[in-house]
Protein backbone atom coordinates (compact mmCIF):
# COMPACT_ATOMS: atom_id res chain seq x y z
CA UNK A 1 0.00 0.00 0.00
CA UNK A 2 0.85 3.33 -0.81
CA UNK A 3 0.92 5.53 1.90
CA UNK A 4 0.84 9.17 2.47
CA UNK A 5 0.43 11.12 6.01
CA UNK A 6 -2.72 12.97 6.46
CA UNK A 7 -2.41 16.92 5.77
CA UNK A 8 -2.43 18.24 9.48
CA UNK A 9 -5.93 20.04 9.34
CA UNK A 10 -7.62 19.19 12.38
CA UNK A 11 -8.65 21.66 15.03
CA UNK A 12 -5.98 19.60 17.68
CA UNK A 13 -3.47 17.38 17.30
CA UNK A 14 -4.32 13.90 17.02
CA UNK A 15 -1.05 12.35 17.98
CA UNK A 16 -1.80 14.18 21.66
CA UNK A 17 -5.21 12.55 22.24
CA UNK A 18 -3.71 9.14 20.85
CA UNK A 19 -1.05 9.32 23.68
CA UNK A 20 -3.97 9.73 26.45
CA UNK A 21 -4.26 6.85 28.45
CA UNK A 22 -6.65 6.44 31.32
CA UNK A 23 -9.35 9.27 31.86
CA UNK A 24 -10.84 10.07 35.66
CA UNK A 25 -13.90 7.88 36.50
CA UNK A 26 -17.37 9.58 34.80
CA UNK A 27 -20.40 8.83 35.88
CA UNK A 28 -22.48 6.09 36.38
CA UNK A 29 -25.50 6.99 34.31
CA UNK A 30 -26.88 3.42 34.59
CA UNK A 31 -26.42 -0.48 34.66
CA UNK A 32 -26.06 -2.56 31.72
CA UNK A 33 -28.20 -5.53 31.25
CA UNK A 34 -26.22 -7.78 33.18
CA UNK A 35 -24.85 -5.37 36.14
CA UNK A 36 -22.23 -4.12 34.52
CA UNK A 37 -21.96 0.05 34.94
CA UNK A 38 -22.17 2.27 31.97
CA UNK A 39 -19.82 5.64 32.43
CA UNK A 40 -20.99 9.40 31.09
CA UNK A 41 -18.42 12.24 30.97
CA UNK A 42 -20.52 15.07 30.96
CA UNK A 43 -17.62 18.31 29.72
CA UNK A 44 -17.03 21.76 29.53
CA UNK A 45 -20.74 22.36 30.76
CA UNK A 46 -21.57 26.13 30.35
CA UNK A 47 -24.60 28.16 29.44
CA UNK A 48 -24.57 28.81 25.55
CA UNK A 49 -22.09 25.86 24.65
CA UNK A 50 -22.57 23.83 21.39
CA UNK A 51 -23.81 20.34 22.75
CA UNK A 52 -21.93 17.28 21.19
CA UNK A 53 -23.42 13.49 21.84
CA UNK A 54 -20.81 10.89 21.41
CA UNK A 55 -21.51 7.15 21.70
CA UNK A 56 -19.26 3.82 21.20
CA UNK A 57 -19.26 0.13 21.50
CA UNK A 58 -23.28 -0.12 20.39
CA UNK A 59 -21.84 -4.21 18.99
CA UNK A 60 -20.29 -6.23 20.58
CA UNK A 61 -17.72 -7.02 18.07
CA UNK A 62 -16.79 -3.14 17.42
CA UNK A 63 -13.85 -2.71 19.94
CA UNK A 64 -11.93 0.53 17.96
CA UNK A 65 -15.10 3.46 18.81
CA UNK A 66 -14.79 2.62 22.24
CA UNK A 67 -11.08 2.90 23.02
CA UNK A 68 -11.13 6.35 21.17
CA UNK A 69 -13.67 8.39 22.99
CA UNK A 70 -11.88 6.61 26.13
CA UNK A 71 -8.49 8.39 25.17
CA UNK A 72 -10.81 11.37 23.54
CA UNK A 73 -12.55 12.27 27.10
CA UNK A 74 -8.87 11.69 28.84
CA UNK A 75 -7.75 14.69 26.72
CA UNK A 76 -11.04 16.46 27.16
CA UNK A 77 -10.49 16.48 30.71
CA UNK A 78 -9.20 19.87 32.24
CA UNK A 79 -8.77 21.47 29.19
CA UNK A 80 -7.60 25.18 29.02
CA UNK A 81 -10.52 27.78 28.59
CA UNK A 82 -8.71 29.08 25.17
CA UNK A 83 -8.93 25.25 23.49
CA UNK A 84 -11.27 25.74 20.69
CA UNK A 85 -12.85 22.73 21.94
CA UNK A 86 -13.56 24.18 25.72
CA UNK A 87 -16.41 26.08 23.27
CA UNK A 88 -18.01 22.75 23.41
CA UNK A 89 -20.36 20.58 25.92
CA UNK A 90 -19.50 17.22 25.36
CA UNK A 91 -21.83 14.28 26.54
CA UNK A 92 -19.43 11.19 25.83
CA UNK A 93 -20.59 7.78 26.76
CA UNK A 94 -16.93 5.52 25.83
CA UNK A 95 -18.98 2.31 25.70
CA UNK A 96 -22.86 1.52 25.85
CA UNK A 97 -22.48 -1.90 25.72
CA UNK A 98 -19.71 -3.79 28.43
CA UNK A 99 -21.50 -6.74 28.00
CA UNK A 100 -20.69 -7.26 24.59
CA UNK A 101 -16.86 -6.21 25.57
CA UNK A 102 -16.84 -9.09 28.15
CA UNK A 103 -18.46 -11.70 25.69
CA UNK A 104 -15.77 -10.41 23.09
CA UNK A 105 -12.45 -10.29 25.32
CA UNK A 106 -10.70 -13.31 24.02
CA UNK A 107 -9.97 -11.36 20.85
CA UNK A 108 -10.21 -7.99 21.75
CA UNK A 109 -6.60 -7.10 22.83
CA UNK A 110 -6.82 -3.96 24.92
CA UNK A 111 -4.19 -2.37 23.03
CA UNK A 112 -3.94 -4.53 20.28
CA UNK A 113 -2.37 -2.29 16.80
CA UNK A 114 -4.05 -4.76 14.77
CA UNK A 115 -6.64 -7.54 15.32
CA UNK A 116 -5.84 -11.13 14.31
CA UNK A 117 -8.50 -12.52 11.35
CA UNK A 118 -8.02 -15.88 13.60
CA UNK A 119 -8.76 -14.82 16.76
CA UNK A 120 -11.71 -12.90 15.25
CA UNK A 121 -13.07 -15.64 13.46
CA UNK A 122 -13.17 -18.21 16.27
CA UNK A 123 -14.16 -16.05 19.13
CA UNK A 124 -16.55 -13.23 18.19
CA UNK A 125 -19.49 -12.89 19.15
CA UNK A 126 -22.52 -10.58 18.17
CA UNK A 127 -25.95 -9.50 19.02
CA UNK A 128 -28.78 -11.00 16.65
CA UNK A 129 -30.68 -8.48 14.57
CA UNK A 130 -33.25 -6.52 17.09
CA UNK A 131 -30.60 -6.67 20.28
CA UNK A 132 -28.03 -4.46 19.63
CA UNK A 133 -27.91 -1.50 21.37
CA UNK A 134 -28.20 1.02 18.55
CA UNK A 135 -31.82 0.00 18.17
CA UNK A 136 -33.58 -0.23 21.20
CA UNK A 137 -33.72 3.33 21.99
CA UNK A 138 -37.44 4.06 23.76
CA UNK A 139 -39.20 6.63 22.27
CA UNK A 140 -39.48 9.97 24.05
CA UNK A 141 -42.15 10.55 26.86
CA UNK A 142 -42.59 6.92 26.76
CA UNK A 143 -42.54 4.40 29.56
CA UNK A 144 -40.80 1.18 28.19
CA UNK A 145 -39.53 -1.43 30.44
CA UNK A 146 -38.63 -3.74 27.70
CA UNK A 147 -35.81 -1.76 26.13
CA UNK A 148 -32.61 -2.72 27.12
CA UNK A 149 -31.52 -0.98 30.59
CA UNK A 150 -28.15 0.52 28.69
CA UNK A 151 -30.81 1.96 26.68
CA UNK A 152 -32.83 3.54 29.13
CA UNK A 153 -30.02 5.00 31.09
CA UNK A 154 -28.82 6.76 28.01
CA UNK A 155 -32.20 8.21 27.06
CA UNK A 156 -32.73 9.09 30.57
CA UNK A 157 -29.17 10.85 30.85
CA UNK A 158 -29.95 12.66 27.28
CA UNK A 159 -33.09 13.74 28.61
CA UNK A 160 -31.68 15.71 31.42
CA UNK A 161 -29.70 17.85 28.69
CA UNK A 162 -31.75 21.47 28.63
CA UNK A 163 -31.42 22.56 25.44
CA UNK A 164 -30.80 20.10 21.84
CA UNK A 165 -27.52 18.54 20.87
CA UNK A 166 -25.94 20.13 17.66
CA UNK A 167 -24.29 16.82 16.68
CA UNK A 168 -24.35 13.38 17.49
CA UNK A 169 -22.07 10.59 16.75
CA UNK A 170 -22.18 7.04 16.77
CA UNK A 171 -18.98 5.24 16.41
CA UNK A 172 -19.10 1.31 14.75
CA UNK A 173 -17.37 -0.56 12.53
CA UNK A 174 -17.46 -3.36 10.24
CA UNK A 175 -15.75 -6.79 10.02
CA UNK A 176 -14.59 -6.41 6.88
CA UNK A 177 -15.11 -4.09 3.74
CA UNK A 178 -13.56 -2.71 0.65
CA UNK A 179 -13.02 0.87 2.87
CA UNK A 180 -14.05 3.27 4.64
CA UNK A 181 -18.03 3.88 5.03
CA UNK A 182 -19.92 6.96 6.54
CA UNK A 183 -23.19 7.14 7.31
CA UNK A 184 -25.07 10.57 7.70
CA UNK A 185 -28.42 11.86 8.82
CA UNK A 186 -31.04 12.53 5.51
CA UNK A 187 -31.89 15.50 6.60
CA UNK A 188 -28.33 17.11 5.74
CA UNK A 189 -27.51 15.27 3.04
CA UNK A 190 -27.15 18.23 0.86
CA UNK A 191 -25.81 20.15 3.03
CA UNK A 192 -22.93 17.95 4.33
CA UNK A 193 -20.44 18.31 1.12
CA UNK A 194 -17.72 19.88 3.23
CA UNK A 195 -17.64 16.98 4.83
CA UNK A 196 -17.54 14.66 2.39
CA UNK A 197 -15.06 16.39 0.67
CA UNK A 198 -12.88 16.34 3.66
CA UNK A 199 -13.35 12.45 4.50
CA UNK A 200 -12.61 11.73 1.07
CA UNK A 201 -9.64 13.66 1.14
CA UNK A 202 -8.27 12.20 4.32
CA UNK A 203 -9.05 8.43 3.25
CA UNK A 204 -7.51 8.78 0.14
CA UNK A 205 -4.33 10.75 1.59
CA UNK A 206 -4.30 7.44 4.03
CA UNK A 207 -3.86 5.02 1.07
CA UNK A 208 -7.18 3.64 1.73
CA UNK A 209 -10.35 3.28 -0.46
CA UNK A 210 -13.77 4.22 0.03
CA UNK A 211 -16.50 1.35 0.83
CA UNK A 212 -19.59 1.70 -1.62
CA UNK A 213 -22.61 -0.04 -1.88
CA UNK A 214 -25.79 0.85 -3.30
CA UNK A 215 -28.82 -0.24 -0.85
CA UNK A 216 -31.77 1.08 -2.86
CA UNK A 217 -33.28 1.99 0.30
CA UNK A 218 -32.67 -0.93 1.96
CA UNK A 219 -32.97 -0.47 6.39
CA UNK A 220 -32.77 3.42 5.62
CA UNK A 221 -29.34 3.05 3.59
CA UNK A 222 -29.59 5.80 0.34
CA UNK A 223 -26.14 6.01 -1.32
CA UNK A 224 -24.94 9.03 -1.89
CA UNK A 225 -21.51 8.67 -3.50
CA UNK A 226 -18.72 6.29 -2.88
CA UNK A 227 -17.69 5.92 0.97
CA UNK A 228 -21.62 7.83 1.94
CA UNK A 229 -24.41 6.58 2.40
CA UNK A 230 -27.80 8.13 5.10
CA UNK A 231 -27.93 6.32 8.26
CA UNK A 232 -30.55 3.22 8.96
CA UNK A 233 -34.28 4.09 10.03
CA UNK A 234 -36.01 2.07 12.54
CA UNK A 235 -38.97 2.15 10.59
CA UNK A 236 -37.01 0.97 7.35
CA UNK A 237 -35.83 -2.05 9.56
CA UNK A 238 -39.09 -2.69 10.41
CA UNK A 239 -40.47 -2.57 6.91
CA UNK A 240 -36.94 -5.09 6.21
CA UNK A 241 -38.06 -7.83 8.92
CA UNK A 242 -41.90 -7.48 7.51
CA UNK A 243 -40.86 -7.86 3.97
CA UNK A 244 -38.88 -11.06 4.82
CA UNK A 245 -42.40 -12.70 6.64
CA UNK A 246 -40.29 -11.94 10.35
CA UNK A 247 -42.87 -9.94 12.42
CA UNK A 248 -40.96 -11.07 15.23
CA UNK A 249 -37.79 -9.54 14.59
CA UNK A 250 -39.15 -6.54 13.29
CA UNK A 251 -40.80 -5.50 16.17
CA UNK A 252 -38.05 -5.69 18.44
CA UNK A 253 -36.66 -2.81 16.29
CA UNK A 254 -36.56 0.98 18.18
CA UNK A 255 -35.68 4.21 17.46
CA UNK A 256 -31.54 4.58 17.21
CA UNK A 257 -29.58 6.74 18.85
CA UNK A 258 -29.62 9.27 15.84
CA UNK A 259 -33.38 9.22 15.89
CA UNK A 260 -33.34 9.82 19.25
CA UNK A 261 -30.89 12.37 19.69
CA UNK A 262 -33.12 14.00 16.78
CA UNK A 263 -36.33 13.69 19.25
CA UNK A 264 -34.70 16.52 20.84
CA UNK A 265 -35.58 19.17 18.22
CA UNK A 266 -33.07 21.60 16.60
CA UNK A 267 -31.59 19.57 13.55
CA UNK A 268 -28.89 17.84 15.11
CA UNK A 269 -26.47 16.39 12.52
CA UNK A 270 -25.95 13.07 12.99
CA UNK A 271 -23.45 10.42 11.76
CA UNK A 272 -21.55 7.24 12.33
CA UNK A 273 -18.44 5.73 11.15
CA UNK A 274 -18.12 2.14 9.49
CA UNK A 275 -14.64 0.85 9.26
CA UNK A 276 -13.28 -2.11 8.76
CA UNK A 277 -11.48 -4.37 11.10
CA UNK A 278 -10.38 -6.30 7.81
CA UNK A 279 -9.89 -5.02 3.78
CA UNK A 280 -11.07 -7.32 1.76
CA UNK A 281 -9.42 -6.12 -2.07
CA UNK A 282 -11.86 -6.16 -5.07
CA UNK A 283 -15.13 -5.71 -3.10
CA UNK A 284 -17.02 -2.89 -4.03
CA UNK A 285 -15.60 -3.27 -7.43
CA UNK A 286 -18.74 -4.05 -8.82
CA UNK A 287 -21.48 -1.97 -7.38
CA UNK A 288 -23.10 -4.42 -5.47
CA UNK A 289 -25.60 -6.20 -3.90
CA UNK A 290 -24.56 -8.21 -5.58
CA UNK A 291 -21.21 -8.05 -5.67
CA UNK A 292 -19.42 -11.08 -6.97
CA UNK A 293 -16.07 -10.07 -5.11
CA UNK A 294 -17.95 -9.99 -1.65
CA UNK A 295 -19.87 -13.10 -1.81
CA UNK A 296 -16.74 -15.05 -2.96
CA UNK A 297 -15.10 -13.34 0.29
CA UNK A 298 -18.07 -14.12 2.51
CA UNK A 299 -17.80 -17.94 1.40
CA UNK A 300 -13.95 -18.09 1.94
CA UNK A 301 -14.35 -16.72 5.09
CA UNK A 302 -16.54 -19.08 6.37
CA UNK A 303 -14.37 -22.01 5.22
CA UNK A 304 -11.47 -20.41 7.22
CA UNK A 305 -13.79 -20.53 10.47
CA UNK A 306 -14.90 -24.16 9.89
CA UNK A 307 -11.03 -24.65 9.57
CA UNK A 308 -10.31 -23.20 12.85
CA UNK A 309 -13.38 -24.84 14.54
CA UNK A 310 -11.83 -28.48 12.99
CA UNK A 311 -8.33 -28.11 13.86
CA UNK A 312 -6.45 -26.23 11.18
CA UNK A 313 -3.49 -24.21 12.54
CA UNK A 314 -4.36 -20.20 12.92
CA UNK A 315 -0.92 -19.80 11.45
CA UNK A 316 -1.72 -21.65 8.39
CA UNK A 317 -5.59 -19.66 8.11
CA UNK A 318 -3.47 -16.26 8.30
CA UNK A 319 -0.65 -16.83 5.64
CA UNK A 320 -3.35 -18.14 3.21
CA UNK A 321 -5.42 -15.01 4.06
CA UNK A 322 -2.47 -12.71 3.41
CA UNK A 323 -1.59 -14.66 0.09
CA UNK A 324 -5.37 -14.40 -0.70
CA UNK A 325 -5.13 -10.26 -0.15
CA UNK A 326 -6.73 -9.72 3.38
CA UNK A 327 -5.44 -7.40 5.14
CA UNK A 328 -6.19 -5.96 9.03
CA UNK A 329 -6.50 -2.38 8.81
CA UNK A 330 -4.45 -0.47 11.64
CA UNK A 331 -6.30 0.56 14.62
CA UNK A 332 -4.47 3.88 14.49
CA UNK A 333 -5.73 4.78 11.71
CA UNK A 334 -9.53 3.81 12.20
CA UNK A 335 -9.08 6.38 15.22
CA UNK A 336 -7.48 9.15 11.84
CA UNK A 337 -10.97 8.51 10.22
CA UNK A 338 -13.18 8.70 12.94
CA UNK A 339 -11.53 11.67 14.28
CA UNK A 340 -11.80 12.83 10.98
CA UNK A 341 -15.35 12.45 10.83
CA UNK A 342 -16.00 14.36 14.57
CA UNK A 343 -13.74 17.03 13.66
CA UNK A 344 -15.79 17.26 10.26
CA UNK A 345 -19.16 16.76 11.57
CA UNK A 346 -18.12 19.94 14.26
CA UNK A 347 -16.99 22.27 11.34
CA UNK A 348 -20.23 21.42 9.52
CA UNK A 349 -22.45 22.84 12.10
CA UNK A 350 -20.37 25.82 13.66
CA UNK A 351 -19.95 23.83 16.91
CA UNK A 352 -15.77 25.23 17.20
CA UNK A 353 -17.15 28.83 15.86
CA UNK A 354 -15.73 31.49 18.64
Amino acid sequence: MTRAEPPENSTTSFEAIRACTSPPPGIEIGRSREGRPIEGYRLNSKSGAAKVSLIAGCHADEPVGPRWLTKLVAFLHDLPPSHPFARIEWWIVPHVNPDGAERNRAWQEPGAEVYPLTDYLRHVVRERPGDDIEFDFPAPNVSDDEARPENRALSEWWDSCVNPFRMHATLHGMAWAGGAWFLVEPEWRERAEPLYRRLRARVEALGYSLHDVERHGEKGFHRIAPGFCTRPASAAMREHFLALDDPESAALFRPNSMERIRAHGGDPFTCVSELPLFLLPGVGETLGPPDPRAEEWRDRLEGWRLDLATGRPASEVEREARDAGLRAMPVVDQWRLQWELIVAALELVGALEG
